[in-house]
């Protein structure tokens, strides 16, 4: 019953999250300036201008576009492209493979990375390796992604001819871009984990299990890094939706066939159609994947899944 309640919430939620962000985009779209300065060929005369204007439907009152924008929002439909005069949504669609796998690939980066090193800097903070792990941290915070992508294709691609600077040509083609898009989320989810970690081995539960005779390790991955990896998890969720947004620059860097690139060149030729394609399907997968991230945390954390009279303390 509780775990039914939880979904309609987060349904409604989802949906309430949605129509902001379609609001939003239309207002923000159309507060930007005239969405016909885009489409208009230079010394167009007042009779073809508003014949483009009919054309997509700008001469109607503004309540009256936004009424239609939602109704077709709902069904997926934000009309074509004014561009490549095909549905916005499928041009969308098309480069979202191609995003999803630079996504993922950066968020296996940093998590594959970023969870050892937190565990190491946790089970022994203030020692040497610790102090090492702070450089990585510091480091990957500091570097802008469009800078580290760059000094990756120079050091990479074109000193080392390793790896291909741009364009997407099999899994090598992923590593550069996922590299410079991940440094960020691994530097956040080392310091997350290994803060959480530092507390969470204080506690009387951890020292139980030690007193029962359990080896470090056990006492490690079995009982204390459950807990300490919740904050971790909660941002690698956020991070999600951070590497969908962020691609867009690390894509322009590489010449990344992805959504990125895609939207780029539409605001630079104010093809609005496909401008709010993107946000929405944008917004749309970062709640979905906010959503998975709360059900993961209720399966991990008993105190989560059955509500504050839960004992707390932890798992022994």
């Amino acid at each position: 019953m509780i775990l039914v309640f939880f979904l309609m919430s987060r349904v409604a939620a989802t949906l309430a999250v949605l129509l902001t962000v379609v609001s939003l985009v239309f207002g923000l779209i159309h507060l930007s300036g005239d969405p016909l300065a885009g489409l208009v060929p230079p010394g167009s005369s007042l009779a073809q201008q508003d014949s483009i204007r009919r054309q997509f439907g700008l001469d109607q009152p503004l309540l009256s576009q936004y009424g239609l924008f939602l109704r077709r929002a709902a069904q997926g439909d934000f009309g074509d492209s004014w561009r490549a005069r095909r549905p916005a949504m499928d041009a969308v669609l098309t480069r979202l493979p191609a995003t999803l796998a630079l996504t993922g690939a950066a968020l296996g980066f940093a998590l594959l990375l970023g969870v050892p090193l937190g565990i190491v800097a946790g089970v022994r903070p203030r020692g040497w390796i610790d102090f090492l792990v702070g450089l990585v941290v510091f480091g990957g915070q500091a570097m802008p992604g469009f800078w580290l992508g760059t000094v990756l294709i120079v050091v990479f691609a074109i000193k080392l001819d390793w790896l291909p600077a741009s364009g997407l040509d099999g899994p090598g083609s992923l590593v550069l871009p996922a590299m410079a898009l991940a440094a960020f989320p691994l530097a956040i989810v080392v310091r997350l984990l290994r803060t959480s970690l530092i507390e969470t081995m204080r506690l009387d539960y951890v020292r139980t299990a030690r007193a029962k005779g359990l080896n470090e390790t056990s006492v490690v991955v079995g009982h204390a890094l459950r807990n300490a990896a919740l904050p971790a998890l909660a941002y690698a969720g956020v991070q999600a939706g951070f590497l969908l947004g962020g691609a867009v620059v690390v894509e322009a860097v590489f010449a990344y066939p992805g959504m990125g690139r895609l939207v780029l060149q539409a605001v630079e030729d104010r093809d609005l159609p496909v401008v709010q394609a993107f946000v929405v399907l944008l917004a749309l997968l970062i709640v979905a994947i906010n959503l998975l991230v709360d059900v993961l945390a209720r399966w991990l954390d008993p105190r989560m899944r059955f509500g504050a009279g839960a004992p707390s303390g932890g798992s022994a």
